[in-house]
């Protein structure tokens, strides 16, 4: 029997199956597994390096630079994801020609050093916000490390292993989503003035923690990267591919040795497919708080709190769902899985179409003119009143004929796209890495991750001017128009979206 035999696929989370035979219970092996888990944790501190200050942004932007508006806002939300798209090729690049440690380590690095400034932001004595702007996308540009773990983690796996390993690593993601906002939540009692450390001139405060926590991360992350990651590279059997000498003739023998050519329409379909989901959930998550505070007539702590509760309910589920992806798709094959959650991803954003003859409670007492500075403003602000006027803006014209969504709508369409959306996920960059075979993959997946960017950045801007100014029934009518388009994407190129050692015939389908 074959030393390089495929363990079953049923690794539970962050953990290979004790009962696995003893043949394969080497020290490769465990080498392996012990690195793959380093990039779990990488992918999982990089979640939460996006979301641990998330809920912090404006009101720190605020304090630091009072000339800062919710446009510029942003801008600086924004720059983590414009950071990660440029940054995400170049690691890439650099992950196919030299050990993969090099540009993890590097990343991590300029992680750090980013996260320190945003500390810091407040010291220049003009021009702060700008300073946040930069401090983020440096964040961002850190984090475009996610191409270099996933096209390691798909190289150091047999296809059998790849679902399973790729599902564990959404799962850390989703991990580091819910857990950001809490760490920020738990060092809030530091409070705004916090504490003064004049040694190095810091101000310790509700702001400044998060990224310092995430800065203390990334110490450990790098530690373990030097000290615990290893280069493992296996076949689509998972027999392993013997060291690479990079940057000599040897590693060009070793991609000579694996025969054939990429698929380049279905890696073009795969990034097309991905942007498309990407773009989806951003659309999602940015509309959340302005729709239910137009058709519920929450206030804005209101808001804050159930929509918080309602995000920290679908990244549980999206853990879950990771889970039984892995299980799923053994049975029913990736592509199936991938078909179904955009299906369900439709039925989620049809479900959230108004309809009946119940309409909005407009917010019509809202408005008060400012004579000297010639300027609309809240009422709530211009008078001594304490309530905060709620309901639909009575400047969204849509308000007045539009039907309300109910309660019940967008409670079921976030229960279906909180299914639809982490099976797409994971299954868009499991296919994607399957296609691309044994050959290096940093460039394509930071390909990958930067249409994921992409998408991330257009999508607020997309669904905030089609909301603001048409209403949720264009907003979300072409929402579902973009879904249908992927499905017909998916159903006509699907027999391209295949393993590329399936495509020449070294394994059978």
């Amino acid at each position: 029997m074959s030393q390089y035999l495929d363990p079953e696929e049923n690794t539970p989370l962050l953990k290979d199956d004790s009962s696995r035979v003893d043949f394969l219970q080497d020290d490769d092996y465990k080498s392996r597994w012990r690195s793959i888990r380093v990039m779990y944790f990488t992918m999982f501190l990089s979640s939460v390096g996006f979301t641990i200050v998330i809920t912090s942004l404006w009101p720190y932007l605020q304090k630091i630079d009072d000339s800062a508006t919710a446009s510029f806002l942003g801008w600086v939300v924004a720059a983590y994801s414009l950071g990660q798209m440029l940054a995400s090729p170049l690691f890439g690049f650099w992950s196919n020609h030299r050990p993969r440690r090099e540009p993890l380590a590097c990343s991590i690095l300029i992680n750090f050093a980013a996260n320190i400034y945003y500390s810091y932001v407040y010291l220049p004595p003009s021009e702060n916000k700008y300073h946040m702007l930069v401090a983020r996308a440096l964040v961002g540009f850190g984090a475009g490390n996610v191409a270099v773990v996933r096209s390691y983690v798909a190289g150091a796996t047999s296809l059998k292993e790849r679902t399973s390993a790729m599902a564990n690593m959404s799962a850390c993601q989703a991990m580091g989503f819910i857990l950001g906002p809490g760490l920020q939540a738990g060092l809030s009692f530091i409070g705004e003035k916090g504490v003064q450390l004049n040694v190095i001139d810091l101000q310790l405060n509700m702001y400044t923690a998060p990224a310092l926590l995430a800065a203390l991360f990334a110490v450990v992350n790098i530690l373990l990267v030097v000290f615990v990651l290893r280069e493992h590279h296996v076949d689509d059997h998972g027999k392993r591919i013997r060291a690479i000498n990079y940057g000599s003739e040897e590693q060009l023998d070793l991609i000579q040795e694996i025969q054939g050519e990429i698929d380049q329409i279905a890696v073009l379909t795969s990034n097309i497919l991905f942007f498309i989901i990407m773009f989806i959930f951003a659309v999602f998550e940015t509309i959340a708080t302005p729709l239910s505070m137009d058709m519920f007539s929450w206030t804005r702590k209101d808001a804050v709190l159930y929509n918080g509760v309602i995000l920290s309910c679908i990244g549980f589920e999206s853990i879950l769902v990771f889970l039984a992806v892995k299980f799923l798709s053994q049975k029913i094959g990736d592509r199936p899985v991938l078909l179904g959650g955009l299906v369900i991803i439709f039925c989620g954003f049809f479900v959230l179409l108004p309809w009946g003859n119940n309409y909005p409670q407009i917010k019509w007492a809202d408005l008060q003119n400012d004579t000297v500075n010639h300027r609309t403003i809240p009422l709530a602000f211009a008078s001594n009143s304490s309530l905060e006027p709620t309901g639909c803006p009575a400047e969204q014209t849509w308000c007045q004929y539009t039907p309300a969504i109910h309660l019940a709508q967008f409670i079921s369409a976030d229960v279906l796209i909180g299914v639809g959306y982490p099976a797409c996920n994971v299954m868009s960059y499991t296919i994607y890495s399957k296609i691309l075979g044994s050959k290096p993959q940093g460039v394509y997946m930071g390909w990958l991750t930067a249409s994921g960017s992409g998408a991330r950045t257009l999508g607020p801007v997309f669904v905030s001017q089609v909301y603001t100014n048409l209403g949720p029934r264009w907003a979300f009518s072409l929402i579902c128009g973009v879904v249908l388009v992927a499905v017909l994407l998916l159903v006509a190129l699907y027999r391209k979206l295949i393993p590329f050692s399936v495509r020449h015939g070294r394994i059978q389908e």
